[in-house]
């Protein structure tokens, strides 16, 4: 029924606490399946994903994201005990996430172009669809009963990324996704009224 789609639509919710229960391989491939089927720009299909269960490999990345946003923050002249927190929280968080999922835009998947401008709208039209993409994971996930949280870290520290996972340097990280069995129910966020947001033509 169309109206139990748009139900199940608005009902994923960004959740950030989770049952220290593992998702089952079988199930991430599936999640990821259904994530490749959404579309992208001259269907160039150019997200990848880095799929993180084990501990070591969480801790490993969250560590060296760690690094780098100490190093900002302390330039911004945020306090060492304040950048102290916030570093042991969000390595906290990467380690009871049950799966992180780091997906990357592949800088080669774009057409040649004739010139600079139409260069750089095609690689805005890639990280537009490994975007898409990053949402279609999401929802396959929550038809799976799992929830899951989009972080961007990765943005603010991408050759910190690309390193700790032992990425190829094509790999341009997008953002990465905390995902597993919901330990919270958060009621939906107020939404902005259409009127606001709309304009009819």
């Amino acid at each position: 029924m169309n109206s139990d789609l748009h139900t199940f639509l608005r009902t994923r919710r960004s959740v950030r606490r989770f049952k220290p229960e593992a998702v089952q391989a079988a199930t991430i491939q599936r999640i990821l399946e259904t994530a490749t089927f959404a579309p992208s720009a001259h269907n160039l299909q150019p997200w990848r994903f880095a799929i993180l269960t084990s501990l070591e490999s969480k801790f490993h990345l969250a560590e060296a994201i760690s690094a780098r946003f100490s190093e900002d923050m302390l330039a911004d002249g945020i306090p060492e005990t304040d950048i102290q927190i916030r570093v042991e929280r969000s390595i906290r968080r990467a380690r009871e996430a049950p799966v992180i999922i780091v997906f990357c835009h592949d800088s080669t998947r774009v057409d040649p172009q004739p010139n600079a401008i139409s260069q750089q709208a095609e690689a805005i039209m890639g990280i537009q669809s490994t975007a898409t993409a990053g949402l279609q994971l999401l929802l396959a996930a929550h038809a799976e009963g799992l929830a899951g949280t989009w972080i961007c870290w990765p943005l603010f520290a991408p050759q910190e990324t690309l390193a700790a996972l032992n990425l190829p340097v094509d790999w341009e990280p997008q953002g990465m996704i905390f995902l597993g069995y919901p330990a919270e129910s958060p009621a939906a966020p107020e939404r902005v009224r259409l009127e606001e947001i709309v304009k009819w033509i």
